[in-house]
């Protein structure tokens, strides 16, 4: 089995796995008529589609990255799940620029540049999501 269909595999499981845990949402008394399930469903369908891919046509020689850039994969994840983790507790704006710079300097942006990136992303997204949407977003120590 190449390393391909085992991704493939396990994104099917991921895919499963995520469309489960949607179905699992409680509906409210009054919701809208698609509710709040079907954006993650499809978002499990489409990654259930994607991950099918692999398992019917792997690359028969896949190039997988040198060691410094799986180090560099694994931190964007830890950066991730402590984003995911501070996000309750520091508030979307702190945490989501917090993220943001540490993403974009390690993209390539200078330190000055990705802490600018961080800020714009986290403002902007606020402004978009919750002042123009009105969308409730983790709110920090600061009410925002």
């Amino acid at each position: 089995m190449t390393s391909d269909r085992v991704f493939g595999l396990v994104g099917l499981a991921l895919a499963g796995f995520y469309v489960w845990q949607a179905t699992q949402i409680e509906l409210g008394f009054s919701s809208d008529p698609l509710g709040p399930r079907s954006f993650p469903i499809i978002i499990g369908g489409v990654m259930a589609l994607a991950s099918v891919y692999p398992l019917v046509r792997p690359d028969p020689r896949p190039d997988w990255p040198a060691a410094g850039r799986l180090l560099e994969i694994a931190l964007a994840v830890a950066v991730l799940v402590a984003y995911a983790l501070a996000l309750p507790q520091v508030g979307f704006v702190l945490a989501t620029a917090v993220a943001a710079a540490i993403l974009s300097w390690r993209l390539g942006s200078r330190p000055l540049g990705a802490v600018l990136a961080g800020i714009g992303i986290s403002v902007g997204i606020y402004v978009v999501f919750h002042l123009i949407l009105g969308l409730s977003l983790a709110r920090g120590p600061w009410g925002f």
